[in-house]
């Protein structure tokens, strides 16, 4: 997937979001990033340092979604050999590699072969693959896939407190609300919209969203006394229920149910539904499925 006029910048300690569909462009980008493609126009500077080169490389940890370890090595033999590629040797490297074994909680598995880790596991020594050399930028492509809750939870609590600049991409969004100082989302091969989760969400959440439960025959009554409710912008049926679009959230709900009793309607549930990254996503992307 080419990309036209992506612009964007990762502060020192940042941590830097990059969201979009399949195929919006995301791995060309980060490929441009990492040095694994030149782009055509432009400019990438890691560091200080003119993307593709060397000192730009060795100022960026790469941990691709795609495990990138020797299963019939121990986790200490994985890191010992990527180590020395770094140019890591003797106990400079030892210690580089208890360090990041023991943030990412495998100190007592190091010598272990990878290939008997779960794939948390593995996903977390990834990542201490990709921090060995004590980058200044680690970029992490979409790191907790397929990966269990307790998993998921180590892995977002060691990023967290790296304090390093990380290039982030994936497909959960409360990841990227709980660890993002910032989002780009990419889509077509261009960055769409740019800013903190809270901006985004304000700006392109759209409108709050209450859900009425009750029973299937009273639909109609409800929907269209609802619709003339000041505050409702819109009026949804789904099974079982109605979901309303309003500005005034909670707010609402006082009125909502005086108006199910004047029309003899028993509510069996309401549910306030505030805007959140995923409407944001889904609004300036577009809901079809792409692959």
């Amino acid at each position: 997937m080419a990309v036209d006029n992506v612009s964007f910048s990762v502060a020192e300690g940042e941590c830097y979001g990059l969201l979009g569909p399949n195929g919006a462009g995301k791995t060309t980008t980060i490929s441009m990033v990492c040095g694994l493609l030149r782009a055509d126009s432009g400019e990438v500077t890691i560091d200080g340092h003119p993307g593709g080169s060397l000192e730009a490389k060795a100022a960026v940890g790469y941990v691709p979604q795609d495990l990138a370890l020797y299963p019939d090595l121990s986790a200490h033999e994985n890191l010992h050999f990527f180590g020395q590629l770094y140019g890591l040797r003797g106990s400079a490297l030892e210690a580089r590699i208890e360090d990041t074994l023991a943030l990412v909680g495998l100190s007592d598995r190091a010598d272990d072969r990878i290939g008997t880790y779960s794939g948390g596991m593995k996903r977390r020594a990834n990542i201490a693959a990709g921090l060995l050399h004590e980058p200044r930028l680690l970029v992490l492509d979409e790191p907790t896939v397929g990966v269990d809750t307790q998993s998921r939870h180590a892995i977002l609590e060691t990023v967290a407190g790296l304090g390093i600049s990380v290039l982030y991409t994936t497909h959960y969004m409360e990841e990227a609300t709980k660890l993002c100082q910032r989002i780009g989302i990419i889509d077509d091969g261009r960055l769409v919209a740019e800013g903190t989760p809270r901006h985004l969400i304000d700006e392109f959440g759209g409108a709050d969203r209450v859900r009425l439960t009750f029973r299937q025959a009273e639909t109609a009554v409800m929907e269209l006394a609802c619709g003339q409710l000041p505050g409702v912008q819109e009026v949804r049926p789904f099974e079982g229920g109605l979901e309303l679009g309003t500005d005034h959230g909670a707010g609402v709900l006082p009125t909502l149910v005086q108006t199910a009793g004047q029309h003899g309607v028993e509510l069996t549930g309401v549910e306030v539904l505030m805007p959140d990254l995923e409407g944001v996503f889904l609004t300036l992307t577009g809901k079809e499925l792409r692959d």
